[in-house]
């Protein structure tokens, strides 16, 4: 964030040269100016690149307020929240203004009444561009007061008309004037507060209690909504689905990489300020969750996504996979602070947690019900699965396999530490030749060294497993491996 300019009087921000824009002017011009620069239009919304961005860049230059619809956990949310971006960084406001009016264009008498007065001495404050965002999740008991505004009783008892503008206590939208508001699940406004947000739209104007007030609202306005009540069918009355100028759907990552790329950037911020460690050496910060683990993860949430058990009108949202890679991460921190591990880093062992934290994120079909831990299970198997084919391919694991042709057993799981489970197996062949394999970005030296040769060497001997050239039993959070 930059400092705000200097100016604090309406005569020096006239000096400055300061051009005064409307918001989806503003809005235009800075994004042309980025399209112009190669820049991100909407940075960090990720698998969008080819589909979602060139349609809200379309509609964003066309100067139409826009519906993003799609169903839940598609990014919708982020995506209008990131369009604050494209606003200027800062700009100016009349101080006291509770309709953040711009110096050159009060739109309220009592901002009128004081341009008048002090002229050029108005005295300008500075906004920055997050305080020019206003957003309300739809419910049905949203009222018209909360979105426009009502009046003031407090006001009409000092002395004031019923008809007097200044009786009226403005709500969210007038609020953001000059800026971007933003309602998610818009059907389930009531039909009433639906017309409210119509006159919103067509005539730029607000009505409340049976008189109007002629304020030439500011703003770019953004929705969002499922689209299956998005239809003359559903929720929504069919003037104020007229008056959107732009309908974007939106979709799940299409790509693979796009969902690794999604998760991977997603699930960081809950550990990016965590301690790196304690006085005594332990793990208590930020964990390791190993590049295959993470695309187990992916298809894991994938294969939900496209399970027949699963009730597809209401998805499977890309928290579903985040939530789970936190849970991952989350019990490799338990198991590292039992053991006293210098690094916490999550293995195979760690993903039976995602089963019973994720099974709430999911709706299945009515035929499904009671079935549940065992759909996501198998789905979470076959996840593992494809991984291990997709990253093994092509590698001879047999020396490692051989290993346990004289009877070895290897004990694992969420309490076992990474030292305990290689001291197990001794040395192991094709070490350096897995660890290429399955963690080729990774650095093999330091103090995840050793959890991360245990992660290696933990998905292969699951992978032999799958591919029935090793036995398993589990119990509890105990799993042995055995010929």
């Amino acid at each position: 964030m930059t400092t705000a300019p200097q100016n604090t009087t309406l005569g020096q921000l006239r000096a400055s040269g300061h051009v005064h824009r409307v918001v989806k002017a503003e809005i235009r011009q800075n994004l042309i100016a980025r399209l112009a620069a190669g820049l991100p239009s909407l940075p960090g919304i990720v698998g969008f690149d080819d589909t979602v961005v060139p349609e809200v860049e379309r509609a964003l230059l066309a100067g139409h307020d826009l519906v993003l619809l799609g169903e839940r956990g598609q990014g919708k949310t982020r995506l209008i929240r990131t369009l604050t971006g494209l606003l200027d960084e800062w700009t100016p406001v009349i101080v006291g203004s509770e309709l953040n009016e711009h110096p050159y264009a009060p739109i309220t008498p009592a901002s009128r009444r004081l341009l008048e007065a002090l002229g050029d001495e108005l005295p300008v404050t500075w906004k920055h561009r997050s305080e020019r965002y206003g957003e309300k999740l739809a419910t049905p008991d949203t009222s018209v007061g909360d979105l426009i505004g009502d009046v003031d009783p407090i006001k009409v008892a000092e002395g004031r008309s019923l008809g007097d503008p200044e009786t009226v206590h403005y709500g969210l939208v007038p609020r953001t004037n000059r800026g971007i508001f933003a309602v998610n699940e818009l059907p389930d406004l009531a039909e009433r507060i639906q017309v409210a947000m119509l006159n919103v739209l067509e005539e730029r104007d607000i009505q409340v209690r049976g008189y109007q007030l002629r304020l030439p609202l500011d703003l770019l306005l953004v929705a969002s909504a499922n689209p299956e009540d998005y239809t003359n069918r559903g929720r929504i009355i069919t003037p104020l689905k007229d008056r959107f100028g732009a309908e974007v759907r939106t979709h799940y990552p299409i790509d693979l990489d796009d969902e690794l790329r999604l998760i991977a950037q997603e699930a960081a911020v809950l550990w990016e300020d965590a301690d790196q460690g304690g006085a005594d050496g332990t793990a208590h910060g930020a964990p390791l969750v190993p590049s295959h683990l993470l695309e187990v993860v992916a298809r894991f949430a994938r294969n939900v996504r496209d399970a027949p058990q699963v009730d597809q009108r209401s998805g499977v949202s890309a928290r579903f996979a985040i939530a789970a890679v936190e849970t991952v991460a989350a019990s490799a921190v338990r198991r590292a602070a039992i053991n006293g591990e210098p690094v916490a880093v999550a293995r195979i062992s760690d993903l039976p947690a995602i089963v019973p934290a994720a099974r709430g994120k999911v709706e299945f079909e009515d035929t499904d019900e009671g079935r549940e831990f065992e759909v996501l299970e198998h789905l979470l198997r076959r996840a593992i699965a494809e991984t291990g084919r997709a990253r093994l391919a092509g590698l001879d694991l047999r020396p490692l396999q051989q290993k346990f042709d004289s009877g070895l057993l290897v004990e694992s799981g969420d309490t076992v530490s990474a030292d305990k489970l290689l001291e197990q197996l001794g040395t192991i062949p094709g070490l350096a030749a897995l660890l290429e394999r399955l963690e080729p970005d990774s650095v093999h030296e330091g103090p995840a060294t050793v959890g991360i040769a245990a992660a290696a060497v933990e998905f292969a001997l699951e992978g032999l497993y799958l591919n029935k050239r090793l036995a398993k039993e589990s119990a509890g959070n105990r799993t042995v491996y055995g010929a």
